[in-house]
């Protein structure tokens, strides 16, 4: 060994020198790679393999294989993200992630429902965490509105969660 290089220098550097080649990873070993970290949708998983596909493999029929294996699922992707998202922004914004992300149609209506239901109470909290304290005066109400907004909650639940927090004397 030459002096003052690590045994991993040997494997790991010059191409000429001692290198030791990684295998190929298959396309599909990747996708059920990147599936085990977390859900993915169909397009979002679609993008991402598409920059190692060789010429002749077929994105398209591994996800379809995936799909009917059950290792893919738009619903649990859309699950998935509402939870990771519900509980810091609010409808618009967690709708519009889901379309960006190819969600629509049966899947972004089943959601959309779910989501309406506590609206306002997430909007309560999301303005607990932030602020605390009720707004002294037209400015500050209007500042702690339009953080919600930006949050993506709606009017109808920005005005509901200012009058609860306001009932609820905080």
């Amino acid at each position: 060994m030459e002096q003052g290089r690590s045994p991993l220098f040997l494997l790991s550097g010059n191409p000429g020198q001692n290198a030791v080649q990684k295998p190929a990873v298959s396309l599909k070993a990747r996708a059920l790679r990147y599936l085990s970290a977390r859900e993915h949708s169909r397009a979002e998983l679609a993008k991402k393999l598409a920059r190692y596909a060789q010429e002749g493999e077929d994105v398209d029929a591994l996800l379809a294989e995936l799909e009917a294996a059950k290792f893919l699922s738009e619903e649990r992707f859309a699950e998935s993200l509402v939870h990771r998202r519900a509980t810091r922004f609010g409808n618009s914004r967690i709708l519009r992630e889901l379309q960006q992300h190819g969600i629509d149609g049966d899947a972004l209506a089943g959601v959309r429902v779910g989501l309406d239901q506590d609206e306002a109470a997430r909007a309560v909290e999301v303005w607990r965490k932030k602020f605390d304290r009720l707004p002294s005066d037209a400015t500050e109400r209007a500042k702690q509105m339009r953080f919600l907004q930006q949050r993506g909650f709606s009017h109808r639940a920005i005005q509901a969660a200012l009058r609860a927090v306001a009932d609820a004397g905080e």
